[in-house]
């Protein structure tokens, strides 16, 4: 089986971190969004993944090694592909096309998902859209199922309603093949909805010849796409992960409190100071003087005679002697 994850966007939404590092690098509760990802996939899948592709922008090498490293981490080849103009989610997935083939997981690189959902239960099946119920589908692809619980069909964006399961943005195809050929024919034909090539309309092709795609149900669905989300997504991947792995044995605490659950990465230095809950804090930061929660700090940061809270603070950060919530981009320094 392959995994694709499209993933070249600028992240608009996340700046200013996005400007130095691509959104699904960041890290949340101490590994990078993307990786949470991959693991997930892996598990849900329960079949051995022997490459996964990454379509990216022009990142740079230090990013492309890091998607590498993922990739080893599950066993699985690591390869690269680019897209260089936003043209939809059928574009981004065909720059992959030579991935394209068996068994495909195509996975968006901005959520991270809870499911219980076993591909065992497809095999009968073409594919599987994983969708999640919510009250205003109008900003999302939607999918229509029939009375065997069978998707019926596919919607982008209704403003009319169609139907409340949103699609996630993880599926699940049988013959990647199929799909490569569907999507190559959009392009082909210059179809396009709302000005761009939709991945819906490559699917509802598949399905008007025949294809079947049933739906896969997830139990949370949580968002990365801008900081309230991503602070949201932290505090829930903490919650959830193993309470014994989060805190670095390097750490060095002086007359500090942490409350838990709190990620602290190698060679932090806290003093004089209470962390937590629902924090993240990265390698080789010095936190003093500071009361710190619900909130993530990159690599090589410095906070002191701060409270500080519903934050993002970026790599290489100088934030000192202030009270409020900030957002604070690499190589920053604020001092009152």
């Amino acid at each position: 089986m392959r995994i694709i994850i499209p993933m070249a966007g600028i992240g608009k939404r996340m700046r200013p971190h996005t400007l130095t590092t691509p959104k699904p690098l960041l890290p949340v509760a101490g590994k990078p969004i993307v990786q949470w990802l991959v693991e997930d996939i892996v598990k849900a899948a329960g079949k051995k993944v022997e490459e996964i592709a990454y379509v990216i922008g022009d990142f740079g090498k230090e990013t492309e090694k890091a998607l590498a490293d993922i990739a080893s981490k599950e066993g699985a080849k690591s390869k690269i592909y680019y897209q260089q103009e936003a043209l939809g989610t059928g574009h981004a997935i065909l720059c992959a096309a030579d991935s394209l083939k068996g068994e495909v997981v195509v996975a968006f690189a901005d959520t991270l998902f809870r499911s219980d959902f076993s591909l065992d239960a497809a095999k009968n099946f073409d594919g599987v859209i994983w969708v999640k119920k919510i009250e205003d589908p109008r900003s999302f692809g939607v999918v229509t199922l029939n009375k065997g619980n069978v998707i019926s069909g596919f919607v982008e964006k209704p403003q009319h309603f169609v139907s409340d399961l949103a699609i996630i943005g993880i599926y699940y195809f049988r013959d990647g093949e199929t799909l490569r050929k569907e999507l190559q024919y959009l392009i082909d034909n210059n179809i396009r909805d709302k000005g761009e090539y939709q991945l819906t309309n490559a699917m509802e092709n598949m399905r008007t010849k025949g294809a079947k795609f049933i739906p896969g149900a997830v139990q949370e669905w949580l968002d990365c796409g801008n900081k309230e989300a991503t602070l949201q997504t932290n505090k829930r991947m903490l919650e959830l992960a193993d309470k014994k792995t989060l805190i670095s044995n390097t750490l060095k605490k002086n007359n500090s409190i942490i409350i838990e659950p709190c990620f602290i990465g190698s060679g932090v230095v806290i003093e004089n100071s209470v962390v937590g809950p629902y924090v993240s804090v990265g390698n080789s930061c010095v936190i003093k003087n500071t009361v710190l929660n619900n909130s993530i700090v990159l690599n090589n940061s410095q906070i002191s005679n701060a409270v500080v809270h519903d934050s993002m603070l970026g790599n290489n950060v100088t934030y000192a002697g202030m009270s409020r919530e900030v957002n604070i981009g690499d190589y920053s320094s604020e001092d009152n």
